[in-house]
């Protein structure tokens, strides 16, 4: 896993699709908004039943997961400050964890196919997020 950091801040964090392992691997950090990680297991595994519990969490920023299914891109990384730090290319079956700062994307091939996850609840696009 590549972490992009800037004054000791993580910023993103990309996992390329050969860094899935057997069993169960998260990337994220116990104190990250979005938690990441992968699961590879052979047939017949069971994973027990489980219900999650009524937590109440304070989140300070949106955090999202971009997961390239197909194609490619780009994504640009920015810091807090609206510097840009790196430019990271994402390509089929790598994760892309967007922590911090800002961030922009540029489609590389046609026909992509991303799936983005992120935090809610959602409070509309005025408020979650500034353009610049």
């Amino acid at each position: 896993m590549k972490k992009i950091t800037k004054d000791g801040i993580t910023l993103a964090k990309h996992i390329s699709a050969k860094e899935w392992g057997e069993g169960l691997r998260f990337f994220s950090s116990d104190d990250e908004f979005i938690q990441v990680g992968t699961w590879c297991y052979d047939e017949g595994k069971e994973l027990l039943a489980h219900i999650h519990n009524e937590v109440e969490r304070k989140v300070f920023w949106t955090q999202e997961v971009l997961y390239i299914k197909q194609g490619a891109i780009s994504a640009r990384v920015y810091d807090v400050n609206e510097v840009f730090i790196e430019e990271i290319i994402a390509k089929e079956g790598d994760v892309l964890v967007m922590l911090r700062g800002g961030h922009g994307y540029t489609i590389l091939e046609d026909n992509t196919q991303v799936l983005e996850v992120k935090n809610g609840p959602y409070v509309g696009a005025d408020r979650d997020r500034r353009r610049f």
